[in-house]
């Protein structure tokens, strides 16, 4: 008989979702409110976008370490940890008075979220029956593609009518309102499990891992080198106003929520690599399409449209690839794949930083295109290590 998961430990599962939400919103908070931190605190775009890159690299580094070393603990403790030194770290953020103590809050804000992210999903498929782990998955995944429909343009929104301060208080006392309700409501019996280093060292030193590894890396570089200046892009470059700019992030976060949908579908029939290279194909052409378009707002729209469902397929495929490729390795390689992802995030928006003052929009456009050739070619490398890898493991 199908059984169903109970109330209480539903409720513990929103609950991871809600976390999940807060730490997504914090993360990438900064993107939608690039020109009001500007303002705020007197910086220059690059500046700004260096805050995005340090808190990706923050995360990529620290999600393996921590699993490392403090991965023993119980799994309710290292959310409640994470999640506690965030939402500190955005209240700092908020109270901050120099570029220093902004750029030193980030640090800590990806030190918490590098403590998070890696366990939510496994404590919340802990909770349940293993016939029900799956759609526990699914609820606490939820959290992630809300903050991507309402979370990022209300961010972007409050940024913008009450001051990139406000957005960070709210943030913060978030995270904290947070934590206390998992402390309340979510049990606390399932246990941690501290990853080896040599487990970690095989990994990155295996091609067939590595090259996996790399796809997302350079996937997400060649996303952030012009996503992480949209709102710069959408001021300067299509003349829009502050509500031009919640209105692109409204649509990123209504398209991608419908593309999910799609994508599932899509996942039952097709294979992780074809839908990859598809993904990757579709963002190309989307860059493509930017740079010789007229610069009309309606088109960016319609363009975001389409790279929304570009990443939809790309993200969760390339999940799906790292859990086929190594299926008794999947907790740490998921673990790596999000640093390898929030690395990316951290080296496109440094790039974009850069690019946009010396080049200017199309400048960040050709470097994108140039970071998703590199993820093609990446992924068919990986391919080929995959193939000989079955047929002579011994040689890999």
């Amino acid at each position: 008989m199908h059984s169903t998961i109970s109330t209480p430990n539903r409720l513990a599962l929103r609950l991871l979702s809600l976390a999940y939400f807060v730490q997504a919103v914090g993360a990438l908070s900064v993107v939608g409110s690039l020109e009001a931190i500007s303002v705020a605190w007197a910086l220059s775009n690059a500046q700004s976008a260096l805050l995005i890159t340090v808190f990706g690299v923050t995360f990529a580094v620290a999600a393996p370490i921590l699993q490392m070393t403090l991965g023993h603990l119980r799994r309710r403790s290292q959310v409640l940890i994470g999640l506690s030194i965030f939402s500190v770290a955005a209240l700092l953020f908020s109270a901050s008075s120099s570029y220093e103590t902004l750029v030193f809050s980030r640090v800590l804000m990806g030190l918490g979220a590098g403590f998070v992210g890696p366990v939510l999903g496994a404590l919340g498929s802990n909770l349940v029956a293993r016939e029900q782990q799956g759609s526990a998955i699914a609820i606490v995944l939820l959290g992630l593609s809300v903050a991507g429909l309402a979370g990022m343009p209300i961010s972007a929104w409050i940024a913008h009518e009450f001051g990139a301060r406000s957005l960070f208080l709210g943030i913060g006392a978030s995270g904290l309102l947070t934590a206390a309700m998992i402390l309340l409501w979510v049990p606390d019996r399932v246990a941690g499990q501290r990853v080896a280093p040599s487990d970690v060292l095989v990994l990155l030193t295996r091609f067939t891992s590595l090259s996996a590894f790399l796809v997302v890396f350079f996937i997400t570089s060649g996303v952030f080198t012009t996503y992480a200046f949209l709102a710069p892009i959408i001021g300067n470059d299509f003349h829009g106003s502050a509500s031009d700019i919640t209105l692109a992030l409204t649509v990123l976060g209504v398209a991608g929520v419908l593309g999910n949908l799609l994508v599932t579908r899509l996942a039952l029939r097709v294979s992780a690599e074809r839908l990859l290279r598809v993904g990757i194909a579709l963002l190309a052409l989307v860059l493509l399409g930017l740079a010789v378009m007229p610069r009309h707002l309606g088109g960016l729209l319609l363009a975001l449209v389409v790279w929304a469902l570009a990443t939809d397929i790309v993200w969760p495929s390339q999940q799906r690839r790292i859990v086929e490729l190594l299926p008794e390795q999947r907790g740490i390689a998921l673990a790596l794949t999000a640093s390898f992802m929030f690395c990316g995030i951290g080296v496109g928006s440094a790039i974009a930083g850069w690019l946009y003052t010396a080049f200017g929009y199309i400048g960040l456009l050709l470097a994108s295109l140039m970071f998703l050739l590199l993820a093609f070619v990446s992924l068919r490398f990986s391919e080929q290590c995959a193939r000989v890898h079955l047929s002579a493991p011994e040689l890999n």
